[in-house]
């Protein structure tokens, strides 16, 4: 099942259809779908497809080799192994046509062989970019590929002509997974497998939440999910119990540094930092800031959050409760530790969701002015769900988002002007704009006053339509 991805798509025929060798580097989390969209666009034209694996680089180049053979010879057979990388690599730029030549998991290769950047750039400078070839290097590992590929001091820093950080699909693509869902539980799914396409999978349409839980990650025997996160994170990480630790109390709610540093006793909160910083890395915590502030980097208001919506849910729900779920405990962990508690989980992902709408309005071109920084924003007492703001206009949306099965009503805008009232006590903003998201619709004094003070009220069916 291959949903969206169409700009991506676009762009890489784009590069295929240039009159000059490319080199482009895609990159991205395990099971975001950066395989399936290779094969797909590598559909219909002449390519070589090498995966990459752990086993020993003899064996790589072997492999390599056979599938250059294999190209080159469609008729079968075994064909010789070339004597190196190197010649491996310059045999590329003797294949006929317009190539497209993947080398998938690219992280592995460099992992078997330290020397595999230095080569490839050396063939690259001296023959391949002279080639009639689309080189695609795709790897996993977000770290090393930035540090081998992308970076100043990496061999092929400067010799990429493209490079894709491919990223989990939003809400509206994620919904199209569950055609048969109305919007809320299409939103729910969203909110407990994130946008990845594997996890997405795992869920059967004709199933309800609560029975795809069960199935999908509650079963210790057959669940996909139930031991995804651990598998995942232990391929990726050194230390993985110390992560897992620091994941599961940023999970719980404790998402400033002193308190997660506390409750995941992993040592001092410099400690912690550092295992941080490697998640942030990684792209599966975030640390926000209020985005008003001018010096995010510095701001003590910081704010830790896991940005993989089946790994929060994971170590929200699953990791703490896995003694008893091996027990056979399922049925009533699912009952009575994730079922009452699943809406307020849902919350969180419905502001993330409502500030992902923002941003593409505002791509979109759809927002009263050219936002620069679209976030959120609290202090000690207050909080704001959704903020966009334009400094050079001095100008701001404020948005308040309610997962709520009753309509919204007009006290929550009075509320949501409270709240503004208190960021700007200093009237540095000068045009202020409101948008409330429900997921239960609006009141009629609502609809009311805000035709009359062009408040924006976006339900979750809107939020549902690619913009």
């Amino acid at each position: 099942m291959f949903i969206n991805r169409q700009s991506e798509l676009t762009q890489f025929n784009r590069l295929y259809q240039s009159d000059r060798a490319e080199l482009l580097v895609l990159y991205g989390r395990r099971r975001v779908g950066k395989t399936e969209l290779l094969r797909v666009f590598c559909q219909g034209k002449p390519h070589i497809y090498f995966i990459a694996t752990l086993s020993s680089d003899s064996d790589q180049l072997a492999a390599f080799s056979h599938q250059i053979w294999n190209f080159l010879h469609p008729e079968g057979g075994q064909g010789p192994v070339f004597a190196s990388w190197e010649a491996a690599f310059r045999a590329l730029a003797d294949l006929p046509g317009r190539p497209v030549v993947v080398l998938d998991e690219f992280t592995y290769l460099i992992s078997g062989n330290k020397a595999i950047p230095s080569i490839l750039q050396k063939v690259w400078d001296q023959q391949l970019k002279n080639a009639s070839i689309m080189l695609v290097l795709c790897g996993s590992y977000i770290g090393m590929m930035e540090s081998e590929v992308l970076e100043y001091r990496a061999p092929l820093y400067g010799r990429r002509t493209a490079s894709t950080l491919l990223r989990a699909l939003d809400f509206p693509s994620s919904a199209n997974f569950f055609p048969q869902y109305p919007p809320d539980q299409r939103f729910l799914a969203w909110s407990i497998l994130g946008g990845m396409p594997y996890y997405l999978l795992a869920f059967d349409p004709a199933m309800d939440i609560a029975t795809n839980i069960r199935r999908a990650i509650l079963d210790p025997q057959t669940a996909p999910l139930y031991s995804e996160p651990r598998l995942l994170l232990m391929e990726e990480l050194h230390e993985p119990r110390n992560y897992f630790s620091i994941l599961r109390a940023i999970a719980q709610g404790r998402t400033r540094l002193n308190e997660i540093a506390l409750a995941s006793g992993v040592g001092p909160a410099s400690t912690v930092a550092r295992y941080l910083d490697i998640l942030q890395q990684m792209r599966l915590v975030t640390r926000r800031v209020p985005v008003t502030e001018s010096q995010p980097e510095k701001s003590k208001k910081g704010l830790y959050q896991i940005d993989d919506h089946f790994l929060r849910f994971w170590f929200r729900y699953v990791h703490p409760n896995q003694a008893a779920i091996d027990l056979g405990l399922a049925d009533a962990i699912l009952e009575q530790r994730i079922l009452t508690d699943l809406e307020h989980f849902a919350a969180a992902a419905f502001e993330e969701a409502a500030r992902e709408h923002i941003a593409a309005l505002a791509r979109a071109g759809k927002l009263p002015f050219l936002s620069e920084r679209i976030g959120g924003w609290w202090d000690r007492e207050s909080e704001i769900d959704v903020l966009a703001v334009s400094q050079a206009q001095r100008a701001l949306l404020a948005g308040e988002c309610k997962w709520s099965v009753n309509p919204v009503g007009t006290n929550i805008v009075e509320d949501l002007k409270r709240k503004v009232s208190v960021l700007n006590q200093t009237g540095e903003w000068r045009e202020v704009h409101y948008c409330l998201f429900s997921r239960s619709g609006f009141t009629p004094a609502l609809l009311e006053q805000a035709g009359r003070e062009q408040i924006l009220l976006i339900s979750i069916d809107q939020m549902l339509v690619e913009i």
